[in-house]
């Protein structure tokens, strides 16, 4: 969520709701995405997101569009696919647009489109967006920090894993449905990673940053245990803890951090100058897993909801 909702010399606006996008839609919205991050510092939509945006009609979807003076002004994505939680949304305006009101025109229609149960992302956690989420009626629920450590002159010893453990890095479409089943239980709790898909994990695997090589699996005897996958981003010279995970059943005896220094000494060896990585803030065993790999907090995103 990346808006100043203060209204001024509101010009004439409309918001349209869609099941897909266009193409020239997508071009669009990408770029007021990539002139928002520039501005702000970070991406107001998520990977996750963005390859909605991009990934045509999708089952609890929906993608609003605000235009002002008959340009596209602002963007929010509705994401209804979570059988307890609220819907979750992201919304961005453009830079140069806001201060007129169009990030709280586009937070009162996603408070329509999910009947006031909501769910609202507010990326680096912005004044004007704490704002906003005050002036829709929205409370702060849930913190993910983004750490960070320097990779150059790596020095962390040598991985130790369980006995009887094996590593190896994933095989595309010999891996899938394994990692998808791990994926599923080791993140049952956590609805976005929880619930990915055959799709979701395609849609990965045609990223240009996809690098089997990065992406790491732990198994013992034959069943797939755990996984560390890796994700290099190029042009910021940062290597990131894309996600671990451990079966349940398999954790508690090094497993974790075992994958996620071998995944680091990967990144490393890859020439990344940074390695970063998400947690929830509440996830206090993590957060000291991760501290002592030398990780600090960089930033945070906030998450807000509606009471109800």
């Amino acid at each position: 969520m990346t808006s100043d909702d203060t209204a001024r010399n509101t010009p004439a606006r409309s918001i349209e709701t869609y099941p897909a996008l266009t193409p020239d839609q997508t071009e669009a919205v990408l770029a007021l995405l990539a002139e928002s991050a520039r501005e702000d510092g970070q991406q107001a939509v998520s990977e996750q997101g963005r390859l909605h945006v991009r990934g045509g009609v999708r089952a609890g979807i929906s993608h609003l569009l605000l235009t002002s003076d008959g340009e596209l002004t602002g963007y929010a994505q509705l994401e209804d696919t979570d059988p307890v939680e609220a819907p979750a949304a992201e919304l961005v305006v453009h830079p140069s647009r806001r201060g007129h009101g169009h990030g709280r025109a586009l937070g009162t229609a996603l408070l329509a489109a999910s009947g006031k149960r909501l769910r609202v992302w507010a990326h680096g956690g912005h004044p004007a967006a704490r704002h906003l989420a005050q002036v829709l009626g929205l409370t702060l629920f849930r913190e993910l920090r983004q750490m960070r450590r320097p990779l150059t002159g790596l020095d962390l010893p040598d991985p130790v894993f369980p006995p009887g453990v094996r590593v190896r890095t994933f095989v595309p479409g010999q891996d899938d449905a394994a990692w998808l089943a791990v994926n599923s239980a080791a993140f049952a709790h956590h609805p976005e990673q929880g619930s990915l898909t055959q799709r979701d994990l395609d849609d990965r695997m045609a990223e240009p940053w996809f690098d089997p090589a990065g992406f790491f699996l732990a198994f013992r005897g034959d069943e797939l245990v755990g996984f560390h996958w890796t994700k290099v981003h190029s042009v910021e010279g940062v290597g990131e803890v894309y996600v671990v995970g451990v079966l349940p059943g398999a954790q508690g005896g090094g497993l974790g951090k075992a994958l996620t220094t071998e995944g680091l000494r990967h990144l490393a060896g890859a020439g990344v100058s940074t390695g970063m990585l998400y947690v929830d803030a509440d996830n206090k065993a993590a957060v000291a897993v991760y501290e002592r790999l030398g990780f600090t907090t960089y930033e945070t995103d906030l998450m807000y909801r509606t009471e109800s």
